[in-house]
């Protein structure tokens, strides 16, 4: 099994974090403690999520991982339709991203279960 920094979900789940930072630096200053602080948690927790789960060293476990990350990236992705139904700036290339790595963690949970 590749370390976490091999795989391409967490790869983009990284480029996912640096894209919710920069997005969200354009938010109203009145965000930063709201949807600002929750969004950036939220994308931050995917690919550590990932990283912790792989390194867990059991199946069983790194799947429990990728449920978290799973969970967190649903939490981000409604946060971004709240931000959009604001009026705040959301590019459709973010929900892409969101939508790819949430099948790729899909198909990593459903391959360590068959294992």
């Amino acid at each position: 099994m590749a370390t976490h920094k091999e795989l391409d979900v967490w790869k983009e789940a990284i480029d996912l974090v640096t894209k919710i930072y920069k997005m969200t630096a354009d938010f109203p200053d009145r965000e930063q403690f709201g949807l600002v602080s929750q969004m950036t948690r939220a994308a931050i927790s995917v690919p550590s999520n990932i990283a912790e789960g792989a390194a867990r060293g059991t199946s069983k476990e790194y799947v429990r991982f990728l449920n978290i990350s799973l969970a967190s990236l649903s939490e981000l992705e409604t946060q971004l339709i709240i931000s959009q139904n604001l009026g705040y700036s959301v590019t459709l290339e973010i929900f892409s991203d969101v939508e790819n790595i949430q099948a790729k963690l899909y198909k990593l949970r459903n391959y360590l279960n068959t294992k």
